[in-house]
């Protein structure tokens, strides 16, 4: 699919990567950004995209914003905490907007979905880790949310003629981040330069991806990909330490603090530790990450910090 010309729907457009999609497609692309700014703020949508605020989990909204003229829905909106604070709310309500948007597609006719899985729904698994690996044991209700989803999606793909790209993503990082642990990193560096806690051992090592790169990549799925169903690890060849990841913000940030570390393998319960995508399949379709993970993660430190700081 073509992504020049299309009406398109960003549902999450005010989060991460739903924020700089939209803002990316709408150079060439009728788009609509969707979101209820219930974790994001309305000022992350970028200038010059439409905006309408919406609940996925309210039928009535889904029916406002997407209708029979929209070729293409990415659907972003989603509870992202893998140690949410309500795990039954997580599970409940994330299925239940992927089924409204579903639904309400097959309704009207819009037959093109891009959906934003994760790579929780491997759980702890060998690494580099392909898209065929089986069995999916997801070790978070987050990761078990995302794999319900990803049934919905495989059903809608084959029995109704939504043709779709799921997209299990690595760590992404970037701009306008909040609540992962860059920013958090940046955050109590800057009240306190001396000293920094750590959740886990800092030895928890995944890969990271800059939210420009992902962008890049999703859309170069869609344009590439022609299976009813098309699926796709995102992220690098390269993975980063929490520990790394610390200096690297310490660095950027010109100090030198003390580490402190909370104990453990893992910083919190369904935390994977260390995850690694085989992306073979994203390069066969002729995509390559451009920059190393730890240079990803630098790259997305630098402009948090700038953004923190102001």
């Amino acid at each position: 699919m073509e992504l020049t010309g299309q009406r398109v729907v960003v549902t999450g457009a005010a989060g991460l990567v739903g924020s700089h999609l939209a803002g990316h497609l709408a150079d060439e692309n009728d788009v609509l950004a969707v979101d209820n700014l219930s974790k994001g703020t309305r000022d992350r949508v970028p200038d010059g995209v439409a905006f309408e605020k919406a609940d996925l989990r309210d039928a009535d909204d889904v029916a406002e914003v997407i209708t029979e003229d929209v070729d293409i829905v990415f659907h972003f909106a989603a509870y992202t905490d893998t140690n949410y604070s309500n795990p039954r709310k997580l599970f409940e309500e994330n299925g239940e907007m992927t089924y409204n948007v579903l639904e309400r597609m097959n309704e009207v006719g819009v037959d093109s979905l891009a959906f934003t899985s994760s790579s929780t729904v491997y759980g702890e698994a060998p690494m580099p880790t392909p898209e065929d690996y089986a069995p999916l044991e997801p070790i978070s209700i987050y990761g078990a949310s995302k794999l319900a989803d990803e049934g919905l999606v495989s059903t809608y793909a084959h029995s109704h003629g939504i043709q779709s790209w799921m997209y299990r993503f690595a760590n992404i990082v970037g701009p306008r981040q909040r609540g992962n642990v860059i920013p958090d990193f940046i955050e109590k560096l800057l009240d306190d330069p001396d000293s920094l806690e750590i959740l886990g051992n800092g030895r928890q090592e995944k890969s990271y991806l800059h939210v420009e790169d992902c962008v890049d990549a999703m859309c170069h799925v869609v344009e590439h990909a022609d299976d009813d169903l098309n699926t796709y690890n995102l992220g690098t060849r390269t993975t980063t330490s929490v520990n790394t990841i610390a200096d690297i913000v310490a660095d950027v940030l010109d100090c030198d603090p003390e580490y402190k570390y909370t104990g453990g393998d893992r910083g919190w319960t369904g935390d994977v530790p260390k995850m690694r995508l085989s992306i073979e399949k994203l390069s066969a379709l002729g995509w390559e990450p451009p920059e190393s993970s730890d240079d990803a993660v630098r790259r997305a430190a630098r402009q948090l910090a700038d953004e923190l700081r102001e």
